[in-house]
């Protein structure tokens, strides 16, 4: 796992839209994160690159607030998929929030993504709260949480 830097950009946007574009049908749009602009996360450190051989596998954008850590999106490349790298992500977070002296680890998705609900529960989340996606008109949000 490394920090990503300016140069990573269009890997990060690639990557991005490869693992999310199988729900662009489930939802009929882009999952935000594939229509996010990493630069200014970039900028801010939030977003880790998983390697694996070389080659981008896997990243997690994980901003740190005050009394929480917040995953933003965990994507992995098609190519590497099936291999657990997803928890290899989601355990960074982990160590990150214990790293940062907080609580917990939250993140939220679309309620039409439940494998990704189902998985997130398999993990230890649980969820806290639905909600309206105030970027997505008529989508609702999960918003997930586990303790450290």
């Amino acid at each position: 796992m490394r920090p990503a830097r300016r140069e990573d950009l269009a890997a990060i946007v690639s990557l991005t839209t490869a693992a999310y574009a199988p729900y662009i049908a489930l939802l009929g749009a882009p999952p935000i994160p594939v229509t996010e602009d990493y630069a200014p996360r970039i900028e801010r450190g939030e977003i880790w690159l998983l390697e694996t051989d070389g080659a981008l596998a896997g990243l997690i954008v994980l901003e740190r607030h005050p009394d929480h850590a917040m995953i933003f999106s965990v994507a992995v490349a098609p190519v590497f998929q099936d291999r657990k790298l997803g928890i290899k992500l989601l355990n960074f977070a982990n160590e990150q929030a214990r790293t940062w002296q907080v609580p917990e680890v939250r993140l939220y998705t679309s309620s039409r993504m439940e494998r990704n609900i189902a998985l997130y529960t398999a993990y230890g989340f649980r969820e806290t709260g639905r909600r309206p996606n105030p970027y997505r008109p008529g989508w609702t949000v999960v918003d997930m949480a586990k303790a450290m």
